[in-house]
């Protein structure tokens, strides 16, 4: 495969994972998932998690990877990639795991005294990532191991941290998110 068609994949098979975290913002405000509880003596994940931006996130990316077989077609025919389809599997585990991801990352950064939007370089950028393809290998592995090759895999934690940190200084820029990571 092309370095072309490997990023274009890359980016085509992550994109229901990638919306959800930003999603999340948008619906954010609610009930926070670990309702105020701590351990240790702190919050088990803090504010920033909530009931409705987990589900709008999960719902966001699941309707990405719906409207992506939509466009199906013509982006193969625009792109020149040879382009997967999203299995019913892949839309709920994608963006499911990528929630999962940044809950656990939250639970991570609590126990090592890091505060709501304190910077943890590489998990901050990785978490959903590592939890949305565990996810999507274990609920469907066939379709997993057709599509997340060891190119596309390589191009996917390379671009990821990129994407994630200007996406994130956008978010930051238009008031949407208190820090720049």
């Amino acid at each position: 495969m092309s370095l072309y068609a490997t990023v274009v994949t890359a980016m085509w098979v992550m994109l229901p994972a990638y919306v959800p975290n930003n999603a999340a913002v948008l619906a954010g405000g609610g009930a926070p998932i670990d309702g105020g509880r701590t351990w240790g003596g702190r919050r088990i994940l803090g504010d920033g998690k909530t009931y409705r931006g987990t589900v709008f996130g999960i719902l966001a990316g699941f309707a990405v990877a719906a409207a992506l077989d939509v466009l199906h077609p013509a982006a193969i025919s625009a792109l020149g990639v040879s382009l997967p389809w999203f299995p019913f599997e892949a839309m709920i585990a994608l963006p499911a795991g990528a929630m999962l991801g940044d809950i656990l990352a939250s639970f991570v950064k609590r126990r090592t005294g890091r505060e709501r939007g304190a910077s943890f370089p590489l998990l901050d950028q990785l978490d959903f990532v590592v939890v949305a393809l565990a996810l999507t290998a274990v609920l469907d592995p066939a379709w997993f191991g057709d599509n997340f090759t060891l190119d596309v895999l390589l191009a996917i934690l390379v671009l990821t941290p990129l994407l994630h940190l200007a996406t994130n200084g956008i978010a930051y820029q238009l008031g949407l998110k208190d820090e720049p990571w």
